[in-house]
C-alpha cells in the first residue's frame, strides 16, 4: 500500500500505544519507545514488521510510543494508522488482507 500522507493512531495513556505512520522514499524506518522495550522490544518490532509486512507497506517512517501496549492492540493500532494513511475508505475486517 503506499502512503499518501502522514496518520496517526493511538494515545499515550497506559497500556497504549501511539503510532505515527509517514511516507518515506527511501524505505522502511520504524523508530520505537516503549517502557518495556528491555523485555519485549525485539517482540514489539516484530509486531509491527508482521503487519506493515501483511499490508505491503514497504516505503514509511512508523514511529512508535509505546506504554505498554499488548500485541493485539499494537497490531491495531499500525493497522489503523496505514489505513488512515492510504485513505482506505472501505470497511474492512480487523486482520483480514485489504484487496
Amino acid at each position: 500500500m503506499e502512503l499518501k500522507h502522514s496518520a496517526v493512531a493511538g494515545s499515550y495513556e497506559s497500556s497504549d500505544v501511539y503510532v505515527v505512520v509517514e511516507p518515506n522514499e527511501s524505505g522502511l524506518n520504524i523508530d520505537i519507545e516503549s517502557s518495556v522495550m528491555s523485555q519485549y522490544g525485539k517482540q514489539i518490532r516484530e509486531t509491527i514488521e508482521n503487519v506493515l509486512n501483511r499490508l505491503e507497506v514497504d516505503h514509511a517512517n512508523v514511529t512508535v510510543n509505546d506504554k505498554g501496549a499488548l500485541d493485539c492492540t499494537i497490531k491495531a493500532r499500525v493497522e489503523t494508522a496505514v489505513l488512515r494513511a492510504c485513505e482506505v475508505k472501505k470497511d474492512i475486517a480487523w486482520g483480514e488482507t485489504i484487496v
